[in-house]
């Protein structure tokens, strides 16, 4: 059985470009998903974090404008702060490469060889 790996991805982001050209020189072409333009659903947001092994803190762009216009309930709120993601995919850090039940944040392309 093949699993195929799928990247969260912005084509707008330097870092998101970066990853995706790492994981074409390692012949790996994922299944890309502009979450900008198909926002994840709360669910989905649970899942990434449960396999990156974070917090919504953590997965959050914390210097969008988008971000400090939120208020401290918001931010201090796992739940709240899911919600927020969902309604605001740009806060979502990227990119996000994941395979099967492992996923990371493929700021740091070095990252992206634990789960290939």
């Amino acid at each position: 059985m093949v699993i195929d790996t799928i990247m969260w991805h912005n084509p707008r982001c330097s870092k998101s470009r970066q990853a995706l050209a790492y994981l074409n020189q390692k012949n790996i072409r994922p299944i890309i998903r502009l979450y900008l333009e198909e926002p994840p659903t709360v669910p989905e947001i649970k899942n990434i974090l449960l396999l990156l092994n974070l917090k919504a803190i953590d997965l959050t762009r914390t210097k969008e404008i988008e971000f400090k216009a939120l208020s401290s309930n918001i931010i201090k709120d796992n739940n709240l702060l899911i919600k927020t993601l969902v309604e605001h995919p740009k806060l979502i850090e990227r990119p996000i490469i994941i395979k099967g039940q492992k996923a990371v944040l493929g700021r740091d392309t070095s990252k992206i060889d634990k789960i290939i």
